[in-house]
């Protein structure tokens, strides 16, 4: 449970006390998130090599998948709404969850890979 705690405070996967993020961005401001390149506290480095990042991309498009199945189960199935209005809505729920899913999705291949 530790892990899963970690995970979602964006905590080093080793010290569970630096965070991965100097930063955690604003979608409306147009910020990413900054990331440290080392922990604070143990001197982990969380970018083990080049590309290491690139394994990320799948974990944010699963993450991303499961936003939008369990939007399209409220908003189409119990809701009824238009499907286009459900586009819309899927769009915006996209935009605002960017930051997240990016943090997110780094920390989990960070503890992935830990």
């Amino acid at each position: 449970m530790s892990k899963v705690v970690g995970i979602l405070k964006g905590k080093c996967p080793n010290c569970k006390k630096g965070d991965v993020f100097e930063t955690k961005g604003n979608i409306f401001l147009l910020r990413m998130p900054k990331m440290n390149e080392r922990c604070k506290t143990c001197n982990l480095k969380f970018e083990k090599e080049t590309g290491f990042f690139f394994g990320a991309m799948f974990v944010s498009y699963a993450l991303a998948v499961a936003e939008m199945i369990a939007s399209l189960i409220l908003f189409w199935l119990l809701m009824d709404l238009s499907p286009l209005i459900v586009f819309v809505i899927f769009t915006v729920i996209a935009f605002i969850t960017s930051t997240f899913n990016f943090r997110l999705s780094r920390t989990i291949w960070i503890y992935l890979f830990n």
